[in-house]
């Protein structure tokens, strides 16, 4: 009985440390996102800065400049709960500012894709390293009838 009992205690222990080592497993693959990254080009400049709020979620501000105008502001927050990851994003001037949900379909060490196909556009985010200093974000979707790809390539500043 007392080695049924040990084995049982075991067994516990070793499950509950497993099931703790994947606790935010996926917004740890996401992590490579923390920090500055940036775009400039003769048209405009871009900053989208993450950091790190809890051990399940990550929050960004970010946006682009047209000479001294902000002509984009948005927010975003990427969360993991239950074992899903979701990108929360609020845009300035869209949506009436409400947040909009975003669900993770592939999370990996160097790229993170998060669809909502009931969202007028984007349907589809995606971000891409490619370097560890160097990364490409896109959205993808319909507009106007047209399928829309947008491609925002990014240098990490620190």
């Amino acid at each position: 009985m007392k080695i049924l009992l040990s084995a049982l205690t075991c067994f516990l222990i070793i499950s509950c440390k497993n099931n703790s080592d994947k606790k935010f497993d996926k917004i740890e693959k996401s992590k490579w996102l923390i920090g500055n990254w940036e775009n400039k080009t003769k048209e405009f400049f871009s900053r989208e800065v993450w950091n790190k709020k809890t051990d399940s979620s990550y929050v960004a501000e970010s946006y682009i400049l047209v000479e001294k105008d902000t002509v984009f502001y948005e927010k975003v927050d990427l969360v993991e709960r239950n074992d899903s990851l979701f990108y929360i994003v609020s845009v300035r001037k869209q949506n009436n500012e409400k947040p909009v949900s975003f669900y993770a379909t592939k999370v990996t060490e160097n790229e993170l894709v998060v669809e909502n196909p009931k969202h007028d556009f984007p349907t589809k985010i995606s971000y891409n390293l490619i370097t560890k200093d160097s990364a490409v974000g896109k959205i993808f979707g319909i507009k106007d009838g047209k399928i829309i790809e947008e491609s925002f390539p990014m240098k990490k500043q620190n």
